[in-house]
C-alpha cells in the first residue's frame, strides 16, 4: 500500500470525525482527539516478512456529553490506515473488535456512567482494567490486547456492565461482559509469527476463529488505605488469548496444515497488593489460572515489584514468576504472559521538564535466553504537537518467546496532532 492512500484514507476518516463533533457540538460537554502518524524501521528482513519499514496513521476522536451531574455519555472512534497490510479496508464502522486485522474505522468507546455517592455504573463498550503491576498483570482478565506487534501492544475494549460499590475506603465491583472480545494475534505472514524449523516446506491456512458464546463475569473487592492498597478477584470466562488445533489436511499436492483458533475456559482466584514505605513501595500481584474443560494446564502467575518515586523519577523493579500445578492439557496457545514469566522486569521514567519525558522498560529471563529493552524520549512542541521517539532491542535464543524475536529490534518515530 502506497503512502499517498495511506494519507488521503487519513484525510477521509479526520473528515468523517470532524464533521460527527460539529453535529454534536450543541450538547457536546467536552471533545477531545488527535491524528498521528508512526514510521516504524526494523534492523533485519524475517524470512516470513521482506519489509523493514511499516508506516501507520491513526486518527482518534473522543466525545463526552453529561446532560447531569450523575449521568455521563462517552463516545470514541478509530479511523486507521497502514502499510503493511495490517487494516482491513472495508469501509464500515466495526463494533466487535473480533477481526484478525485492524478494522479501517472501528467505534472505540460507547458507554454510559451513571455516579453517585456510593455507586457507578458503566454499560457499554469500555475498558475494564485490574491489577497493579508493571509490564504484566496476571488478574486483568477483561483486558484484551493487539499482538500485532508484540512489545508494542494496544488495549481492546469489551461490551459489558460494570457496577462499584463505594463505601469509604472499600469498593466492591461486579463485571458481566456478554460477548466475548479476543485477543488480536500476530499475523502469520508477517514478522511477529516465528515459524519453527519444522514448518519449512508446509503450506499453512488460516483456519479461522472458533469463538465461545458464552458470558465472562467478575468480582473485585478492593481497599485504598493510606498505609495498604489490596484487591482480590475472581473471574470465570475464557482465555482471550488463543489456544491453536494444527489440522493436517489430506489430498494436496503439498503437505499443508490448517490453524484454528479455539478460546477455553478460564477462572481465577486473584489479588493485588501494595504497601508504601518512606523508602520503596512494596507491591505484588498474583492469579491462580484454572482450566474448567481441563483444555488447558493449571498455573499460577505473579509479579513482585519494589518501586520508588525520588524527585522526578519513578523507578520501579521487580520478579515475574510462574508455578504449574497441573500439566494436563497440552493444546499449543500463544501466550504472551507466560511467556515473560521467570523474568527480571524493570520500569524507569524520568520527567525532564513539563514538555519532555523519558522513560525505559525491560525484561530479561532468568535462564538469560532472552531479553528485550524499550526506550522512549517524547517532547511536546507548542500546545498541540508532539513527537516521540522509540527504540526496541531484542535478544536470545530462538527456543525463549522473548528471544525468538531477535531480528525486530526496531527504531520509530511518532508525530502527534492533538486537539
Amino acid at each position: 500500500m502506497s503512502i499517498m492512500r495511506v494519507i488521503r484514507a487519513l484525510l477521509v476518516a479526520a473528515a468523517l470525525g470532524l464533521g460527527f463533533v460539529t453535529s454534536a457540538g450543541a450538547q457536546m460537554v467536552a471533545q477531545r482527539g488527535f491524528i498521528q502518524a508512526t514510521d516504524t524501521v526494523f534492523a533485519h528482513l524475517v524470512p516470513n516478512d521482506q519489509d523493514r519499514q511499516v508506516l501507520d496513521t491513526l486518527y482518534r476522536q473522543e466525545i463526552f456529553v453529561k446532560p447531569s451531574s450523575w449521568l455521563q455519555f462517552a463516545a470514541g472512534f478509530d479511523f486507521r490506515a497502514n502499510t503493511h497490510e495490517q487494516v482491513d479496508y472495508r469501509w464500515r464502522l466495526d463494533f466487535s473488535d473480533r477481526t484478525i486485522l485492524r478494522p479501517v474505522a472501528a467505534v472505540r468507546r460507547l458507554e454510559a456512567t451513571i455516579t453517585t455517592k456510593y455507586l457507578t455504573v458503566d454499560v457499554g463498550k469500555q475498558f475494564i482494567r485490574w491489577g497493579n503491576a508493571d509490564i504484566l498483570n496476571p488478574t486483568d482478565r477483561f483486558a484484551p490486547r493487539d499482538y500485532l506487534n508484540v512489545i508494542d501492544t494496544d488495549l481492546l475494549p469489551v461490551l459489558g456492565a460494570r457496577a462499584a460499590v463505594h463505601f469509604g475506603t472499600e469498593t466492591i465491583e461486579a463485571v458481566l461482559v456478554p460477548r466475548f472480545t479476543p485477543s488480536r494475534l500476530p499475523l502469520l505472514n508477517q514478522r511477529w509469527t516465528v515459524l519453527p524449523p519444522e514448518a519449512a516446506g508446509l503450506t499453512i491456512l488460516d483456519g479461522g476463529s472458533v469463538l465461545p458464546n458464552g458470558s465472562q463475569r467478575g468480582a473485585r473487592w478492593r481497599h485504598t488505605g493510606e498505609h495498604l492498597d489490596a484487591s482480590a478477584s475472581v473471574y470465570d470466562g475464557f482465555y482471550n488469548l488463543a489456544s491453536i488445533d494444527i489440522r493436517q489436511l489430506q489430498n494436496t499436492l503439498k503437505p499443508t496444515v490448517e490453524l484454528v483458533r479455539f478460546y477455553p475456559r478460564l477462572r481465577t482466584f486473584g489479588g493485588d497488593v501494595a504497601v508504601p514505605t518512606s523508602w520503596v513501595t512494596l507491591k505484588g500481584e498474583a492469579a491462580y489460572f484454572a482450566s474448567p474443560d481441563s483444555t488447558n494446564h493449571e498455573y499460577v502467575l505473579y509479579v513482585v515489584e519494589l518501586e520508588r518515586q525520588t524527585g522526578e523519577w519513578i523507578l520501579s523493579g521487580g520478579y515475574i514468576g510462574e508455578s504449574v500445578t497441573n500439566s494436563t492439557g497440552g493444546a499449543f496457545r500463544f501466550a504472551p504472559d507466560e511467556g515473560t514469566a521467570k523474568s527480571l522486569i524493570a520500569h524507569a521514567a524520568y520527567t525532564v521538564d513539563p514538555r519532555r519525558t523519558v522513560a525505559i522498560e525491560g525484561a530479561v529471563r532468568q535462564t538469560g535466553d532472552g531479553a528485550y529493552v524499550k526506550g522512549e524520549f517524547s517532547n511536546a512542541m507548542g500546545g498541540h504537537w508532539r513527537v516521540t521517539f522509540t527504540g526496541v532491542a531484542i535478544a536470545g535464543k530462538d527456543t525463549d518467546f522473548i528471544g525468538q524475536f531477535n531480528r525486530n529490534s526496531n527504531a520509530s518515530v511518532t508525530l502527534r496532532l492533538s486537539f
